[in-house]
């Protein structure tokens, strides 16, 4: 089950002066993260608990974390799993694996899926503070949500850290609900989704999955993005499959599949 983030004022003297970083630990020992909590929130760090990857795709998307500390032997998906599958999608995020076996072919396996750096049990926790700011250096970006605080597009400029959206500088008025669904669409740019991930992504999967609550928000987005909401360029319906944020619509990037059928500022109709 995930925890709020732990959150406390970094110490003097401390190399970190600009905005906290947040890092994701997923291990299902509940003493160790506990020590990593209180030892990372020490140096710095905001730190979000889990002690399964059940929710890892949720709070990825949710709290943005700019790193992942990923235990590999756990019950149901382990982390190798875990890592390819967030491979698969498109994920970015750096990831470092934690391990009780500490065999040059475990390091292999765990690189090859997609981890940036493998650390055996049992270590020191400074061993993994410093290979973590070492990671951190070497991915220095992200984008929404994982790693970079704004994203620009068109004249909108989408601030994470703020949770506001603003054209031309001026704030653009948005519920909390709308910020939540266009942090999700830009992270997932150019790629559709469906109603149904959709609704996990925002609420954890939570709300039964013919709640229109989401093509209520698309419509609400449409109207403060689009110059014509009836004709939208960067929030488009995919017919049948469900929505895909295009973040430049003029460019190659562009999803094509979209063309099959013109939009309508009405609420969407069922993915």
């Amino acid at each position: 089950m995930g925890t709020p983030l732990h959150s406390t004022n970094t110490p003097a003297g401390s190399a970190r002066t600009a905005a906290r970083r947040r890092l994701l630990v997923v291990d299902d020992d509940g003493e160790l993260r506990q020590l990593l909590s209180t030892y990372l929130t020490r140096h710095g760090f905001d730190v979000l608990l889990l002690s399964s990857t059940s929710q890892i795709d949720q709070f990825i998307d949710r709290y943005g974390p700019h790193l992942i500390v990923l235990d590999l032997m756990m019950p149901g998906e382990d982390g190798l799993a875990a890592c390819r599958r967030l491979r698969s999608r498109g994920e970015t995020l750096p990831v470092i694996m934690l391990t009780a076996r500490d065999e040059a072919v475990d390091r292999i396996v765990g690189l090859e899926s997609g981890a940036d750096d493998y650390l055996g049990k049992p270590f020191e926790p400074r061993e993994l503070l410093a290979r973590i700011d070492a990671v951190l250096r070497r991915n220095p970006g992200g984008d929404v949500g994982g790693g970079l605080q704004t994203f620009q597009f068109g004249p909108f400029e989408c601030d994470s850290v703020a949770r506001e959206l603003r054209r031309d500088g001026q704030v653009v008025p948005l519920t909390g609900g709308e910020f939540t669904l266009l942090k999700v669409l830009v992270r997932h740019a150019n790629r559709p989704l469906k109603r149904e991930r959709l609704l996990e992504l925002t609420r954890g999967g939570e709300t039964d999955s013919m709640d229109r609550a989401i093509d209520m928000q698309i419509y609400r987005l449409r109207r403060a993005l689009e110059d014509d909401p009836g004709h939208p360029r960067y929030i488009r319906t995919i017919w049948g499959v469900g929505y895909v944020f295009v973040p430049n619509p003029e460019g190659s990037g562009a999803v094509e599949a979209d063309a099959a059928a013109p939009d309508s500022a009405a609420v969407a109709d069922s993915t």
